[in-house]
């Protein structure tokens, strides 16, 4: 509830500021601090984002993991990220040794995944239909 009136809140005041780094006021000290306008405008998402109960992760773009972080990020094996980077699945570039893969990389095929994977629940959902296993 509290996410859902800061929202409210800061979005109406972010769409009448002009300044790119306007001073805010801390209501407890009465301190005013200078926030850049990206700032507040990335604070009005996680708002938002938190007000519907939705889980919110920030991660620099430029990010690049490690096949480790990989497999735990996609809840699979370091051995499943290796074959699936050396397959072509996911893009990396390699640090001597060492395998680095992107941050939105890791994402884009994640939502691959899951969009693929709804398509074929679904085309179990209506075979099971058809064959009168299920009723709708």
């Amino acid at each position: 509830m509290a996410a859902m009136k800061s929202y409210d809140a800061l979005a109406s005041v972010l769409s009448e500021l002009k300044d790119t780094n306007p001073e805010i006021e801390i209501e407890e000290t009465r301190e005013k601090i200078r926030v850049p306008l990206s700032a507040l405008k990335l604070l009005v998402q996680i708002l938002k984002e938190t007000s519907h109960g939705r889980p919110v992760s920030i991660v620099p773009i430029a990010t690049e993991l490690t096949t480790q972080a990989t497999a735990e990020l996609l809840g699979c094996s370091r051995p499943h990220v290796i074959k699936l980077l050396e397959s072509g699945e996911i893009k990396f570039t390699k640090v001597g040794k060492h395998r680095r893969i992107r941050y939105e990389d890791v994402i884009g095929y994640k939502r691959k995944m899951k969009a693929h994977q709804e398509i074929l629940i679904n085309e179990i959902i209506r075979s099971d239909e058809e064959a009168g296993l299920y009723d709708s």
